[in-house]
């Protein structure tokens, strides 16, 4: 194991000791009075340092709580949409149609199936946007045009 390393308030005060013990601090001589200076400057320096580390540290604390909290939402945020892709994947039945539509809104796409179609709206997972099917303008012609195009596939 080292030594232990003073820190910069206690190297000061080291220093004030070896000033006071060599009586520098009653002298009149200039350098006396400069070193003097220079170890005040120095206990302010160390002063400064010990806050700033003190701010560090409880910055750090919090830091790190936040780091918890968003952990803790991302946990919760991922694990609702692993609940929701089950869902879908329950839902999905390999012997019906589906279809692709567009949302007007926010141009996701969505497969759904021909009952929902024809149940005739579904609330896009995107937006929410409500979107609407209505087969009530479609002609006979439409249907065979829309099974045409089907068989050239």
């Amino acid at each position: 194991m080292g030594e232990k390393r003073m820190t910069p308030n206690e190297k000061v005060a080291y220093l004030k000791g070896l000033m006071a013990g060599l009586k520098l601090e009653d002298s009149t001589d200039d350098t006396a009075k400069v070193l003097k200076g220079i170890i005040d400057v120095l206990g302010d320096l160390a002063q400064e340092i010990d806050d700033v580390a003190d701010y560090v540290d409880e910055l750090d604390e919090e830091v790190a709580e936040l780091g918890e909290i968003v952990d803790r939402i991302d946990d919760d945020l991922y694990d609702d949409d692993d609940d929701d892709d089950d869902d879908f994947f329950e839902d999905f039945d390999e012997d019906s149609e589906y279809y692709e539509v567009v949302c007007p809104k926010c141009g996701d796409s969505v497969c759904v199936s021909e009952e929902i179609l024809l149940e005739g709206s579904i609330e896009c997972p995107n937006c929410q946007k409500l979107l609407e099917f209505d087969f009530s303008t479609l002609t006979a012609d439409d249907i065979n045009d829309s099974d045409d195009e089907d068989s050239e596939d």
